[in-house]
């Protein structure tokens, strides 16, 4: 459903890109060449080349009948220009062939069914109105078919008629063109050129264009071209009336190509599926076009709020950074020892590596494992390991939440930190953790969790959306006092604010989100402690990342559902759903819900309209990003050789989390549920050997 949502709106910027004649628009023009391929008869022939059937191999040529004259117009329908000539050739009952490209018909259609109301004649002139010299058949048949199908939608009717983009009289053509006249005759279609141009698209003034209308010989007969489209047609307006009224005044008749002929009419009616696919083109085409408007404006507020966001990051980051380097900031040093909860469900790979990190602590605590229902030994491990100060939990299967309520009621100390049963501490950690606490209002503090195997490709990339999207996220989150999450792999609590909020709740996906929400809503202060640093095994194939993110997304999206009636509540719940939710909201899911349209215009930009200027602004924002992102490396001490992966991750890794908080969002939307998705482990993360 998210692919299919996206390829639909990139179908339908295409879609208004053709309306518009900017996607597929191209601007060459051939150059004359030699003609050794151009049949003799053609060239000193008339302007009408039948190159049909069993005629491919010897087109041959007509000439209009003396004293008879075709007006035909080019490059419209346009909604200034063609009702004012159709006005004219009505006053003076005379009616014309309309040469129209598929773009001006997609935009004008009550104009082509004025045309053919008026009984005249419409010839295709393409749909993007290129030179199709430079065109390849399949081009050249989508062209037409396109066109063919736009006439459908509008006005129920096909053509058998056709003149190309940048055409003259029939002795013009060479060995580039004729061979495009060849194929679309073969595909049933008789090619209209022109005897008299009047150049009128120069505006050379009204005489000049009356004078290039008049024959080359009296009495003889002209197909002359005009245009209703394509800038200023005031001169031709006037010309067109004077060209009639001189021409009739010599005894000419007006016409259109096929009645000159003394064929049937070359725009027929069509029915059935051939006119019910035209509708729909026609439809998707208005909807595209209504369509632009809007996405363009939830453009900019993807711009607003990623621009609005890095302002926010850059402006707070530092003051939190200056703020984490006073040691007395939070009052005077916690000593006292603390209790650390390890849940456990099925980690065998990584539980010894995680209680020998706790071993190293400098700072006196408990260790309580509760083993929720492992089938895998996890247990058994910590028992052999025999450590002094772990106690060993063991329960039936619950989900962490219960879990951690069962450790919770047995901790032994005031202060519960809370970690993963795939997460190891370094030697600090605990009491880096912990020292916020001397401030009696704080209530809960999150730690600073970090990519231990970030030496694959998807492990960099985790790397850098862990210190950019999390860790400045957080700082900044907590200069405004809304932190909308404590993770997993690093947190402490006050006992205290874990009691007066019912304690870890399974109503979401998220608990610790769900938890984090419901401190702040209690009125407790919630901080970053970017040196509380752990580091954990992230998923190490697309399969498990997108199954944890998936989780993550969806239980956030929970936990805000959850906690909505914040934004109107009084007290510091109030404040929280007034300032917090809201930003969370913003820059956690509509953001980065919409942010795709970024990817799409670009892709866009480059396909069909300004390619340079289009990679340029992309190019700005990676260089913004890879000038935040190397920011907040420096604020966490880390290399920024990591940072080289960025483009790759910008163009890659970005989309497939795009995709996933969009199928969240669907699955939260039906009504869907989501059970809880354990990942695979392969114990290989240990602490590093300079902490």
């Amino acid at each position: 459903m998210p692919l299919s949502l996206l390829a639909c709106l990139l179908a339908l910027l295409v879609l208004r890109g053709l309306a518009t004649n900017e996607a597929f628009h191209d601007t060459r023009v051939a150059i004359s060449v030699d003609k050794t391929t151009v049949p003799e008869n053609l060239l000193k022939g008339g302007p009408i080349i039948d190159a049909r059937g069993d005629r491919n191999e010897r087109p041959v040529s007509y000439r209009v009948p003396d004293r008879t004259v075709v007006l035909s117009f080019d490059d419209g329908p346009s909604p200034e220009w063609t009702p004012k000539i159709l006005d004219v050739l009505a006053a003076h009952d005379v009616r014309a062939d309309f040469f129209v490209t598929g773009a001006m018909t997609t935009r004008h259609p009550e104009l082509i069914r004025q045309i053919v109301a008026g009984g005249h004649e419409i010839g295709l002139h393409t749909f993007t109105h290129p030179d199709l010299a430079y065109q390849s058949n399949a081009r050249i048949s989508w062209e037409l078919a396109q066109s063919q199908l736009a006439l459908a939608g509008v006005a129920g009717v096909h053509t058998a008629l056709f003149r190309p983009p940048y055409s003259s009289d029939a002795s013009a053509l060479d060995d580039w063109n004729y061979p495009v006249i060849k194929y679309v005759g073969s595909h049933g279609y008789l090619t209209a050129f022109i005897d008299r141009d009047t150049h009128d698209w120069k505006r050379p003034g009204v005489d000049a264009i009356v004078k290039a209308a008049m024959p080359r010989k009296p009495g003889a007969g002209e197909l002359i071209l005009l245009h209703d489209a394509g800038g200023d047609r005031t001169e031709t307006l006037a010309a067109l009336e004077q060209i009639i009224v001189k021409l009739k005044g010599e005894g000419y008749r007006f016409t259109t190509v096929s009645e000159a002929l003394g064929a049937t009419n070359a725009t027929v009616p069509v029915h059935g599926y051939q006119l019910w696919a035209g509708k729909c083109f026609i439809w998707a085409s208005k909807a595209a076009v209504l369509t632009l408007p809007v996405l363009v404006a939830l453009l900019a507020v993807v711009g607003f709020l990623n621009f609005g966001r890095f302002a926010l990051m850059l402006v707070l980051a530092p003051l939190h950074a200056r703020r984490s380097r006073r040691r007395d900031a939070w009052g005077p040093p916690v000593t006292q020892p603390v209790t650390v909860l390890v849940p456990a469900y099925n980690e065998r790979e990584c539980i010894a590596n995680t209680l020998n990190s706790l071993i190293a602590s400098d700072h006196p605590i408990e260790v309580i494992v509760i083993d929720d229902g492992s089938t895998d030994g996890t247990a058994d491990i910590v028992e052999e390991m025999n450590l002094p100060f772990v106690r060993l939990i063991r329960k039936v299967n619950g989900g962490k939440s219960s879990a951690l309520n069962a450790g919770i009621a047995a901790a032994s100390h005031d202060i519960v930190v809370m970690m993963d049963g795939d997460t190891v501490f370094e030697p600090s950690t605990v009491r880096e953790l912990v020292q916020p606490f001397g401030d009696r209002g704080i209530g809960a503090v999150a730690g600073n969790a970090k990519v231990g195997n970030r030496d694959s490709l998807i492990g960099a990339w985790q790397h850098i959306e862990y210190v950019l999207g999390h860790n400045l996220d957080r700082r900044m989150y907590d200069m405004l006092n809304v932190i909308p999450t404590i993770p997993g792999a690093v947190g402490a609590f006050r006992k205290e604010a874990l009691r007066r909020v019912g304690g870890m709740s399974d109503d979401t996906l998220a608990e610790d989100t769900d938890i984090t929400m419901a401190v702040l809503c209690d009125g407790w202060r919630i901080v970053y402690a970017e040196r509380a640093r752990a580091w954990t095994e992230a998923p190490a194939s697309i399969q498990q990342l997108w199954s944890q993110r998936y989780r993550w997304s969806y239980g956030s999206m929970q936990a805000m559902w959850k906690h909505r009636r914040a934004v109107i509540a009084r007290g510091p719940a109030g404040r929280f759903g007034r300032i917090g939710l809201p930003l969370v909201v913003l820059f956690g899911v509509v953001a980065p819900l919409l942010a795709p349209l970024v990817d799409m215009f670009l892709l866009y930009g480059v396909l069909f309209a300004d390619a340079p200027i289009t990679l340029a602004s992309w190019g700005g924002f990676i260089l913004l990003q890879a000038v935040l992102s190397w920011y907040a490396f420096r604020l966490d001490g880390e290399k920024p050789l990591h940072l080289i992966s960025l483009p790759i991750q910008q163009l890659v890794y970005r989309q497939l989390m795009y995709i996933v908080l969009l199928q969240s969002t669907i699955t939260a939307l039906t009504g869907g549920r989501l059970r809880w998705q354990k990942l695979r482990r392969t114990g290989e993360v240990a602490a590093p050997v300079e902490a």
